[in-house]
């Protein structure tokens, strides 16, 4: 069953995706049928790679009937059951139109049901039902015999059809007649010229390659400039300090409080402790109390500095994007450029900080540690310096 809607021309269409690729595993005789059905065999010849060109964003190095057509043939090759197009054969030339609706329409979905919305009328006599629509609302539903003859808004459409060609007959008639033009040689001057323009567009692609080319990624260590320049993003570094300070602090106000306990409680019950029990928690809850604040104002500092950074990068990121050149747009996926300013992003403003921070705690907390052992057993830095070395 084939059903078509006949309304205005003026119709909002999709958009082309980033790779004429149609799936991953191929039926090839399918593939070949729906390329040769959708006149698609002599642009992938045009193309520099073939079926595996990339296509920009928006089909930007594809004409406006290849991307209605490479759509078309996405559409047949999935095999379904139900087909919706809208007006697809609105911005492709007198010679294709027909051939897409005779071996598409006509041919391969020929078992299929078909709702195709349409202007062209031409098209309309192989509906087995015709809808048609006036100020969005359903006015006729009949076949095509029923409608022709029954003189209501779907002759209007037709009479405005036939108009419109016979006002187009008249131009081109006027146009030859005053210029002498010879058709034929207008013809073969066009073709010459597409041509032409071909063979330029096929030979910059074949000096550039692919347009949109894959995304570069750096392997192995990351150098120590790149968290210098991270760290310093922010007020000139001048916060890295003050966090480092702040947790050399904290680090020395654990070490004493535990020290602090160590050597003032008694070791038993039978011997005297070495200050008074008031002073012993008098001293403890201000050692805990300076750790606590410490950590606080680290804290505080680490969230300004992330926060910053984050800030000046993101705001570089956008200033780079709207002050680029087009082609970037053209050879780059919007998908590439939404990663930067949200997962990407993201990561600058949540993880990196922590990540960071704990990294330099961690080194602190580690001296710190060596430090008090090595009051008791200096022999264990024989130990830790090569452990160190190999963890680097």
């Amino acid at each position: 069953m084939t059903a078509y809607v006949a309304q205005s021309p003026w119709i909002q269409r999709g958009n082309i995706q980033d790779n004429i690729v149609f799936c991953e595993v191929l039926d090839s005789e399918k593939y070949d049928i729906v390329l040769e059905a959708c006149s698609l065999k002599k642009d992938l010849e045009i193309l520099p790679f073939g079926d595996q060109t990339v296509i920009g964003e928006r089909g930007i190095n594809l004409g406006g009937g290849q991307k209605q057509r490479i759509q078309i043939a996405r559409a047949l090759y999935q095999d379904a059951d139900i087909y919706l197009f809208d007006d697809p054969f609105s911005i492709v030339d007198t010679h294709t139109g027909p051939h897409l609706f005779k071996e598409c329409f006509l041919g391969i979905l020929a078992s299929k049901t078909v709702i195709y919305v349409t202007h062209q009328i031409e098209f309309l006599h192989s509906a087995d039902l015709i809808l048609v629509m006036k100020e969005g609302k359903i006015t006729q539903r009949r076949k095509y015999n029923d409608i022709i003859t029954s003189g209501s808004d779907f002759m209007e459409l037709v009479g405005a059809h036939k108009d419109a060609l016979s006002a187009l007959d008249d131009m081109e008639l006027a146009n030859d007649n005053s210029t002498h033009i010879n058709k034929d040689s207008l013809h073969e001057a066009n073709e010459e010229a597409k041509n032409a323009e071909n063979s330029k567009f096929e030979e910059i692609e074949i000096q550039k390659g692919q347009l949109v080319q894959e995304e570069e990624r750096e392997k192995g260590k990351v150098g120590f400039w790149v968290y210098w320049k991270y760290i310093t993003t922010a007020y000139k570094g001048i916060l890295v300090p003050l966090i480092l300070i702040t947790q050399i602090f904290f680090q020395v106000l654990q070490i004493g409080s535990n020290y602090w306990m160590a050597w003032a409680s008694p070791v038993s019950k039978d011997m005297e402790s070495q200050v008074r029990v008031f002073t012993l928690l008098y001293v403890y809850i201000t050692l805990v109390i300076g750790s606590s604040l410490c950590v606080l104002v680290r804290a505080f500092l680490l969230v300004m500095a992330g926060y910053k950074t984050a800030t000046i990068l993101f705001n570089k990121m956008h200033f780079s994007i709207f002050h680029t050149l087009m082609s970037f747009f053209d050879s780059t996926p919007s998908g590439l450029i939404l990663n930067r300013a949200s997962t990407d992003q993201s990561d600058v403003d949540i993880n990196l900080p922590y990540q960071t921070g704990a990294l330099v705690f961690s080194t602190i907390e580690l001296v710190g540690i060596i430090a008090v052992i090595s009051q008791v057993a200096w022999q264990l830095l024989i130990i830790f310096i090569p452990v160190i070395r190999l963890s680097i």
